[in-house]
């Protein structure tokens, strides 16, 4: 028995890093998965890992920022599957790193039309499905910088604050009617968005002194799609290997 046996699982951004590893999870617990992409390559691939692996899963190609592309997303789902029991809103950028003043309109608008508007958009399609079906789960990819400051990211920052707090909002409406809402907030995790120079020095600051893997946030991603978090709502799950804790003063016991 798979803690996803029976269940439709649709999620964004699923043709690499956090979503693909999600989406493989998901369906080795007995998902069938919709795997939503931008980029064909990537999302085909991952439909071919899980159909490899003994799973069922289509591709669905699809911008979260424009609303007939998600509307289309969600009726395919359903035209495949029949309902959505999970959304699992993942699908993010980072944006171009630059100083508030000299960042661009276009990067903001990009940054937040896809981080943002896109966990709305989805959100918006599926939590009808979900109704007709009698609830669901929805998990939405924040960020620890929905919490702290991140120079040079004003844009990413704004819009993963804003995926918390919208989280909130539609944990708070549909709390009675079945469909719970929780947002996952990764610190450093090993993706093609953050292979850059500087990734390994900024281990450092980490407690657990690694950066985080995806299969990392695509456990904690289960959790909160399954039953095991039944009573949980409105939360806003870190996974961060402890480096938003606090200051860490290197102990002198040996």
């Amino acid at each position: 028995m798979g803690k996803l046996d029976g269940k439709v699982a649709l999620i964004t951004g699923a043709g690499s890093g956090i979503g693909r590893a999600s989406a493989l999870l998901f369906a080795e617990e007995g998902a069938k998965v919709a795997v939503a992409d931008y980029v064909p390559a990537g999302g085909q691939e991952t439909v071919k890992m899980i159909k490899e692996a003994g799973g069922e899963a289509i591709f669905i190609e699809v911008d979260v920022s424009k609303a007939a592309d998600v509307e289309n997303m969600v009726r395919t789902a359903v035209d495949t599957y029949g309902r959505i029991d999970i959304l699992y809103n993942n699908a993010g950028i980072m944006g171009t790193e630059a100083a508030t003043a000299e960042a661009t309109e276009e990067d903001w608008d990009l940054v937040l039309d896809t981080n943002l508007k896109g966990v709305f958009l989805a959100s918006k399609y599926a939590i009808p499905v979900m109704l007709s079906g009698g609830g669901g789960a929805i998990v939405n990819t924040a960020s620890i910088t929905g919490f702290i400051g991140s120079a040079r990211l004003a844009a990413y920052g704004a819009s993963k604050g804003g995926v918390v707090q919208l989280t909130k909002t539609m944990a708070l409406e549909y709390a009675d009617q079945n469909i719970r809402v929780n947002c996952i907030c990764p610190g450093m995790i090993e993706t093609t968005m953050t292979e850059t120079e500087g990734l390994t020095s900024r281990t450092k600051f980490i407690p657990q002194k690694r950066a985080g893997r995806p299969e990392d946030v695509a456990r904690a991603a289960l959790y909160l799609a399954s039953e095991d978090s039944a009573y949980v709502t409105a939360s806003s799950l870190v996974v961060d290997g402890g480096w938003t804790a606090g200051v860490m003063i290197p102990s002198k016991a040996k």
